[in-house]
């Protein structure tokens, strides 16, 4: 081989391993942006939304153990038995 040969080689294989890298940190950085909108929504949905459905859910559970359980109308009754 000659020297030019050599060099031609070794600047495409360099160039070649630049751009691996370069296409690498992209990917790793595409991944790392969705993990961390994925664990940001998991922690809003955690820590903000789930703690008020809850505080809800036993209020209305307080609200409907007050009145004295389930009560339908009558009507809905009849309609519920046909």
């Amino acid at each position: 081989m000659k020297e030019g040969d050599m060099l031609g080689t070794l600047l495409t294989f360099l160039l070649v391993g630049f751009l691996g890298l370069v296409a690498i940190s992209i990917v790793l950085s595409i991944i790392g942006m969705l993990l961390s909108v994925t664990f940001g929504v998991v922690g809003f949905l955690l820590f903000k939304v789930a703690p008020l459905l809850f505080v809800g859910w036993l209020v209305l559970k307080v609200v409907e153990r007050a009145r004295g359980g389930r009560r339908i109308s009558a009507s809905d009754q009849r309609w519920l038995d046909s």
